[in-house]
């Protein structure tokens, strides 16, 4: 097991119900399956992370299967490189586990030891992944406060959640690999031209991450046509849900279908 103690980075042990450090400090394992690594005086707010009603929409929509084909690239990638034996792999930002158990399912296929860990700020989100997913290690933590050991890991999944570069080097070991997810230029293109009086297209260089070659990249584009309450639903997943008027949430509520462009950059760093 990779987990370190969040308090004194210690190696922790799984007991009964709960992981224990060599200093003592205990945290248990919740009835759904996970483990909150996020110690009260590592929180910025009581509840940090998307809420209930945000988690439950991201779920309605990505069920509909509208991010699929993204999704089985990531997998497939993850495939191709973890050739080696009892390989780990952690999801950044997991969410409530969508693409963390598909990843997991193709990863076991090729090694039945493969351990899988999603790790999400939001314990309303891991809750529901935990619960749903018992194929895969749940765990609330702080993506700035990565609860893994030094050199831990073979690879890092970052499907758009924000990081610490430093973490992320800290915790894949040489030769490992980290696949980020991030928006290109024209993702989501329709919501933004109805929401803003000039549209900016996303920046689609990869990040300079020191420790780490960029050694591939890769865009994924395809035309969505979604139903008007998955197009709701995916507004409310994205900050353009703050910025959109009553007018149009109400007719994406209204609407037969809304063709929208999925696009995304995969950029595949490994670790020096």
């Amino acid at each position: 097991m990779a987990y370190q103690c969040p308090l004194c980075h210690s190696p922790m042990t799984r007991q009964a119900r709960a992981y224990v450090c060599e200093n003592r400090h205990q945290f248990d394992i919740a009835k759904e399956g996970y483990v909150n690594l996020m110690p009260v005086q590592h929180k910025r707010s009581k509840d940090p992370g998307d809420n209930k009603a945000m988690i439950q929409a991201r779920r309605r929509f990505l069920n509909g299967g509208h991010y699929d084909a993204m999704r089985d690239r990531v997998a497939a990638l993850c495939a191709e490189l973890l050739t080696n034996h009892a390989p780990q792999l952690l999801d950044l930002g997991c969410g409530e586990g969508y693409y963390t158990t598909h990843i997991a399912n193709v990863l076991l296929e090729q090694h039945s030891d493969t351990k899988v860990y999603g790790l999400d700020i939001s314990k309303v989100a891991v809750r529901f992944a935990a619960k749903r997913y018992p194929e895969c290690h749940f765990s609330v933590a702080s993506s700035q406060r990565l609860p893994f050991a030094d050199n831990s890991l073979d690879a890092i999944v970052r499907i758009y959640a924000p990081s610490s570069a430093q973490e992320m080097l800290r915790c894949i070991r040489p030769g490992g690999f980290l696949l980020t997810v991030t928006p290109a230029a024209r993702h989501l293109f329709e919501y933004k031209a109805r929401i803003y009086d000039s549209v900016r297209l996303h920046e689609e260089s990869p990040e300079t991450l020191d420790g780490f070659t960029l050694e591939h990249s890769e865009k994924v584009n395809y035309t969505m046509t979604l139903p008007g309450d998955d197009a709701f639903d995916l507004l409310q997943m994205t900050p353009f849900y703050w910025h959109a008027s009553d007018e149009f949430r109400h007719s994406l509520t209204q609407a037969s279908v809304f063709p929208c462009e999925a696009d995304f950059m995969l950029h595949l760093y490994r670790k020096k």
